[in-house]
């Protein structure tokens, strides 16, 4: 008698795939149609983001505890807005982060309104400047307060 040794492997590899394809189908349907009758008994949970804390992402951005944006303009409306933080390039593009009436800090891009007739028109390493629009005069600077030094730490040099 002759027997193909590769070609009986080759129907045992195949009745296996078969056979594992089979108990992988079943396993899958048995445990959907297991689910699926049990479905009125928990209700899904909706999670609510909480919304970030202003303190905080100031802190990881650099502000310090001392001192909040000291506006350059004399505008009444310049104690509203709060700076967080800056992200600039040398064109002074970029975005800041800006805290208004208290509410939590938001992101501003360069040319985005902050509010009726406020955008924001500019940004620097510690600076952001508000104006009524992209061609007007600034009409509120709002700075980055310097991060506090270490107790015991060297003055910064002056430029």
């Amino acid at each position: 008698m002759v027997s193909n040794a590769a070609s009986s492997w080759t129907v045992r590899g195949v009745t296996f795939l078969l056979w594992a394809l089979a108990a992988a189908s079943a396993a899958y349907w048995g445990l959907k149609l297991a689910t699926s009758s049990s479905g009125g008994g928990v209700p899904a949970t909706v999670r609510v983001p909480t919304p970030a804390d202003p303190a905080v992402v100031a802190r990881l951005l650099g502000q310090s505890n001392a001192a909040v944006a000291s506006p350059m303009a004399v505008v009444p409306t310049s104690s509203r807005f709060n700076l967080v933080g800056v992200v600039a390039d040398r064109s002074e593009q970029g975005a800041a982060l800006i805290v208004v009436d208290g509410k939590p800090a938001k992101p501003y891009r360069v040319g985005t309104q902050i509010e009726d007739g406020l955008v924001l028109k500019s940004v620097a390493a510690r600076r952001a400047v508000l104006a009524a629009s992209m061609d007007g005069p600034p009409v509120v600077t709002l700075e980055l307060p310097l991060p506090a030094m270490p107790a015991g730490a060297p003055a910064p040099a002056a430029r």
